[in-house]
């Protein structure tokens, strides 16, 4: 078979791609990092819409392999941080030279973007177990949805006073569980294919209250309801037009 002549290296290889391109979600802040509140509140109104678009997206691939554990896994991925937004609310939590609130959004956003990766790295490897063209081209795929992803981490943490090599540095850290993941779900492909609707469901879960509870209130403080909108719906569309070209 075509698949058991790649190596387990080659696929790391490949995911790491994947990882490093998150990190040029932070690339916009190199030309300027004096954004006026009312563009912060649009970029991150788009950055909700593109969470938002991603997340169907992962729930749409998850029910084309099992709609039950798909649902399941939106369940758990909703428990999940709505149960560590209350468990993070009552406590001093610093991250990096954050703290407070400020250190609260930047670490669930990190954190819920980390536990998104492992679903995706699961899905590299048992892509390349199908053969290396599809891997390939998933791995293209998912490379390029990261960027928008290190978009959104970094809308979060710069205008807290992050660097652009901090930021950058934790886009990349939060998708480095797809490189970690994806060599054992190739080598042992039948049996992570029953987990992966799970996970995906999970991370669609998390990023959907993610984006509507924290990163879209966000906007509506910065800037005016009408243009949030229009910025988000717009995001949406993009995304899933994308999503759809990508996937044909």
């Amino acid at each position: 078979m075509e698949a058991l002549s790649l190596s387990p290296w080659t696929v790391f290889l490949y995911a790491l791609l994947t990882a490093i391109a998150t990190g040029l979600g932070a690339l916009p802040f190199l030309f300027t990092r004096n954004i006026l509140d009312r563009h912060l509140g649009l970029a991150n109104a788009a950055a909700a819409g593109l969470m938002v678009a991603a997340s169907f997206g992962l729930i749409y691939e998850g029910v084309q392999a099992h709609l039950g554990r798909t649902l399941l896994g939106v369940v758990l991925g909703l428990f999940f941080i709505l149960l560590s937004h209350r468990y993070l609310q009552g406590r001093e939590v610093s991250f990096g030279t954050l703290s407070r609130l400020d250190a609260r959004k930047a670490l669930m956003m990190v954190g819920i973007m980390t536990l998104h990766s492992f679903a995706e790295g699961v899905g590299v490897g048992v892509a390349f177990g199908g053969g290396e063209a599809l891997g390939v081209f998933i791995t293209l795929a998912i490379a390029v949805h990261n960027i928008p992803e290190g978009l959104a981490i970094s809308l979060v943490l710069i205008p807290r006073g992050v660097s652009l090599l901090g930021a950058a540095f934790w886009s990349v850290f939060s998708s480095l569980p797809q490189p970690l993941m994806a060599v054992p779900a190739f080598l042992f492909v039948e049996a992570f294919r029953p987990a992966l609707p799970i996970g995906l469901g999970f991370a669609a879960g998390a990023m959907i209250w993610m984006a509507v509870a924290e990163i879209l209130p966000e906007a509506l403080k910065e800037a005016e309801p009408e243009g949030v909108a229009t910025v988000l719906t717009l995001a949406v569309a993009f995304m899933v037009a994308f999503q759809i070209l990508l996937g044909g």
